[in-house]
């Protein structure tokens, strides 16, 4: 008859490969600063606040202009419409219709800009503010780094 092979993971010893002494003896756990690394991220924090608050504050201003606008906006209409009912013919009601549609258009366009480059200062604000503390944030943690492999070296 033939013998039944053996499985060797059955007969393994595994309480002699589990031996934590021997092998958390080699691992050495490198020295790294904590306190600097939450400083870091402390910062982080800081910065992305300000940047919510200027976007806050940005988003505040245009909802208040927009208001101040749509009202000016209601007051020039019927100004308009109460000029254009009392034109005296058919031909000038059209003139001044006409007239108050492109004044209408040309206001309606700069304003228009008007938002978009508050919407653009307030992007442009925000980027600098990230962009500067993610340099700050790059050196903070090359020099956490460097401390941390010259107190190894040590």
């Amino acid at each position: 008859m033939s013998k039944p092979t053996s499985n060797p993971f059955f007969e393994a010893d595994f309480s002699k490969m589990m031996d934590m002494s021997k092998m958390m003896g080699e691992f050495k756990m490198p020295q790294f600063n904590f306190e600097a690394m939450m400083n870091a991220q402390r910062k982080n924090i800081e910065a992305m606040t300000a940047v919510n608050q200027a976007a806050f504050e940005s988003i505040q201003a245009i909802a208040r202009r927009q208001a101040e606008l749509m009202r000016q906006t209601f007051e020039e209409t019927t100004q308009t419409m109460n000029a254009v009912m009392s034109s005296s013919s058919p031909e000038e009601k059209v003139i001044r219709q006409a007239e108050a549609s492109k004044l209408a258009v040309d206001k309606c366009m700069t304003n228009a800009r008007e938002i978009a480059d508050t919407l653009a200062k307030c992007n442009t604000q925000a980027m600098e503010t990230v962009t500067t503390r993610l340099n700050e944030g790059m050196e903070e943690l090359r020099e956490i780094i460097k401390t941390s492999a010259s107190s190894r070296a040590a």
